[in-house]
């Protein structure tokens, strides 16, 4: 036995580091769901260090980490309280009690906050154990017995006293006194043999595998389901940030790999956004070309997008002929049809500039909401829409002088005149395509307060020209001009664009953006193609995301706030588990709030333990060269656990498939994490380990051999949200992608099919990097600052 104060402390009357608590969590956990403890394992992980362990002898892995253990004390049975558990311990108890080592009265602060939790779970019978934990694993070391210290916190007091009544605490408390808790394990862990296949050892089902599809260009299928997907287009001088991410191009992609994984043919198209006033005030500020700012920022957006695993079929942009062509036709039909006007406006003039000041170019006090610094177009404060000269002080952005009032021809689009038309697609196409709910609502309100002539035309330089002599020193406004883009981009894609735009019998159309989009996309857009008369393919399903904040603030590139596409690499945390926590927190009916606690709390507890547990523990088992060799053996379903199992998870598969057609991401990202925890719970009933391989084979032969066709079934779920991971899986299982089918193909990998090499998916994020990455991406060295009113 090793002398704890040797190893872990200084003094034997201080509480000194985390590793000394982190032992007594992981004795205690033993104890709590044993009513045994045992002792944990010394693990020198580099000279002259020593951390705690659980060593888990069947599966032969080391859990260092206490809420590990958790999960695994609880045969994987976690549900979504658990992990709430768990994450109110990382986030809220952990930096208190590591704030906090040596100061025995902090266990007020710790208490205090156990009592309110307490009292909010108590009624709970499946989360007792996991409150044990909680109370006695954070408090122990710094109340030890004195148990009365905690009598005006009755809850936890409870709690405590009840743990202390179990056979073997005075056991514990007595080794924990005498520091032998611990052994030290100086034996090195023995590679297992491993016999790696190729393509010529695969046996898989061909009626399970994904069909190749090569390079050929897309074109609409008759008879069969085509979707054209879109993402919003980003405006070209903005760096994306995570939230745009989610927003636009990362759900869109996660739909079209839907798509792709369940054979459905689709087109997916996105581009910068190049022209308009943006672009014109960011070139003037930098002293470039716009088309020099445009051809910078355009490789910035797709050398992003390509980190981030989304895969366009094209990445355009709308400063192309194919835009310009298409733009005016639209609108000469617009006019030939009688829904355009021109109309006298009276507009800005900055006087020191002599130059019409487009609403960009422009700032001042919203009137609606009083912000001093609102766009003359919209007020980033309140959202609303705005004309520049609503402003109250209005200033031009340029000079900062006052502009002047004077008046300017511009075109409008006859909105009141489209209004019937436009309500009449809205309701037919927002019941059949099941628009999500703030599409519904943001288009039902413009709708009701009644649509007005919209100006469609800008006095700038850079954009699409007015087809019109007698204002050929204008363009067209951004959100005439920018939804165009995708009709134009295809364009630039294939040049039978129009058999995927003029088709509205054969091709659906789902559209992904923020919510701040919706109304030029469910309004603008459409009622510019109904009013050329032409047979468009109309918004089918629109999918919008509310706002994603960072921290306690909102992400902010002048401020250095918030996590950028282009510096998400810089952390080395790949881009899968970056997918996967945006999408598990994609702000779908309400705000949601990146949290670096939360992001590495989801790796570590759910990607880890959960998903990266089950596919490598079944893996490392069957590659094994002393058991299977890597080879899946002969088996049937003649039982009622598998049986069980192959019921479970087809009724989780086809929530998946209805909810993921639906655009609910994270309900179908959730469904795919509880069909892996379903195969861990499987692997806990079936005691699948040596004895059960010497003794019962042919009960060993079904559980690997289900377990590694569930693990095939868990690579194509995977596939829209980690397509890196779904590529990882595959290899490991040296097997194709798999398409999704309806249910459960229980005998895609067949018997006598050799596996790859089992390596781990994923590897543990240190949570001391929650400071460094806050202090990196707060703000001027510090956390992000609230937003202000």
């Amino acid at each position: 036995m090793a002398k704890l104060n040797k190893l872990l402390l200084s003094k034997k009357t201080e509480v000194n580091s985390i590793e000394y608590i982190n032992l007594i969590k992981l004795v205690l956990s033993t104890l709590i769901w044993n009513n045994k403890y045992q002792q944990v394992i010394l693990d020198t992980i580099e000279e002259g260090i020593q951390l705690p362990s659980y060593e888990c002898s069947k599966e032969k892995i080391s859990l260092f980490e206490p809420s590990s253990l958790v999960i695994y004390l609880l045969n994987n049975n976690v549900t979504y309280k658990v992990w709430q558990l768990i994450e109110f311990e990382t986030s809220k108890l952990k930096p208190l009690v590591k704030a906090n080592l040596g100061n025995s009265q902090v266990y007020e602060q710790i208490a205090s906050q156990l009592e309110d939790l307490v009292a909010k779970y108590e009624s709970e019978e499946s989360l007792k154990q996991v409150l044990q934990y909680l109370v006695i694993g954070n408090l122990y070391a710094f109340v030890n017995t004195e148990f009365d210290k905690l009598s005006q916190y009755p809850k936890v007091s409870q709690i405590y006293q009840t743990v202390q009544q179990l056979e073997n605490f005075q056991g514990l408390v007595n080794d924990l006194a005498n520091g032998v808790v611990a052994t030290v394990n100086e034996e090195k862990k023995q590679e297992i043999e491993v016999i790696v296949g190729d393509e010529s050892h695969r046996k898989v089902d061909s009626s399970a595998v994904l069909p190749e599809t090569g390079n050929q260009v897309k074109q609409p299928i008759p008879g069969e389901k085509n979707i054209l997907i879109t993402s919003a287009l980003p405006y070209v001088n903005n760096v994306p940030h995570l939230g745009n991410l989610i927003g636009s191009t990362l759900s869109a992609d996660v739909y079209a790999r839907f798509c792709k994984i369940r054979s459905t043919n689709y087109l997916f198209i996105c581009g910068t956004d190049e022209y308009g006033t943006a672009t014109e005030t960011k070139a003037l500020e930098l002293g470039v070309t716009c088309q020099e700012l445009c051809d910078k920022y355009h490789k910035v957006h797709k050398e992003i997008y390509e980190w981030f695993d989304i895969d366009f079929d094209l990445f355009g942009r709308t400063t192309t002929p194919q835009q310009t062509e298409i733009a005016q036709d639209i609108f000469l039909r617009c006019k030939d049809n009688g829904y355009l006007l021109e109309d006298s406006i009276t507009q800005l003039f900055c006087e020191h500039c002599q130059r019409f000041l487009a609403d960009r170019y422009v700032e001042g006090e919203c009137p609606k909401c009083h912000y001093i610094d609102a766009r003359g177009d919209q007020c980033d404060q309140c959202g609303g829409l705005l004309n520049a000269h609503e402003l109250i002080n209005p200033r031009c952005k340029l000079d900062n002088n006052t502009p002047v009032l004077r008046d300017s021809t511009h075109v409008f689009l006859d909105l009141p005149k489209l209004q019937p038309a436009c309500e009449e697609f809205v309701a037919k196409h927002s019941e059949e395509g099941k628009w999500t709910n703030n599409g519904k609502v943001i288009t039902q309100s413009w709708l009701k307060e009644g649509l007005r002539p919209r100006c469609i035309t800008r006095d700038l330089k850079w954009g699409t020209p007015v087809p019109l002599e007698h204002l050929k020193d204008k363009v067209f406004y951004v959100w005439f001009d920018a939804p165009i883009g995708y009709l134009s981009i295809t364009a630039n894609y294939t040049k039978d664009w129009e058999a995927w735009w003029k088709n509205p019998d054969n091709v659906k159309l789902y559209q992904f953006m923020g919510k701040d989009n919706v109304p030029f996309h469910t309004v603008i857009f459409p009622c510019s193609e109904l009013a050329t008369g032409e047979d468009w393919t109309l918004l089918h399903h629109i999918n919008t995301t509310e706002y994603l904040n960072y921290e306690d603030g909102k992400f902010s590139k002048s401020r250095n706030v918030g996590v950028f596409g282009n510096n998400a690499q810089d952390t080395g945390i790949p881009a899968s588990v970056w997918r996967y926590y945006l999408i598990s927190n994609r702000p779908e009916s309400n705000d949601s709030v990146f949290s670096w606690n939360e992001f590495i709390t989801r790796n570590n507890s759910e990607l880890l333990n959960n998903l990266g547990n089950f596919c490598n523990r079944v893996l490392k088992f069957l590659a094994a060269g002393s058991k299977y060799a890597g080879v899946v053996p002969k088996f049937d379903l003649n039982d009622d656990l598998s049986k069980q199992l192959v019921e479970n998870v087809n009724q989780l598969l086809e929530r998946y498939i209805a909810d993921m057609e639906l655009g609910k991401f994270r309900s179908g990202l959730r469904l795919m994490m509880e069909i892996s925890q379903l195969g861990n719970q499987y692997l806990q009933n079936v005691k699948i380990d040596n004895t059960l391989f010497n003794d019962h084979r042919e009960v060993c032969d079904r559980a690997v051999g289900l377990s590694v066709n569930l693990i095939y079934l868990i690579a194509a779920l995977t596939f829209p949200f980690m397509p890196e991971t779904t590529k990882q899986i595959c290899a490991q299982l040296n097997a194709p992608i798999p398409k999704l089918q309806d249910t459960w193909n229980t005998a895609a990998i067949l018997e006598g099919h050799r596996i790859g090499k089992p390596t781990h998916l994923f590897t543990r994020i240190e949570e001391k990097l929650i400071s460094v990455f806050r202090s990196k991406f707060g703000g001027n060295g510090g956390p992000a600052t609230p937003p202000t009113n």
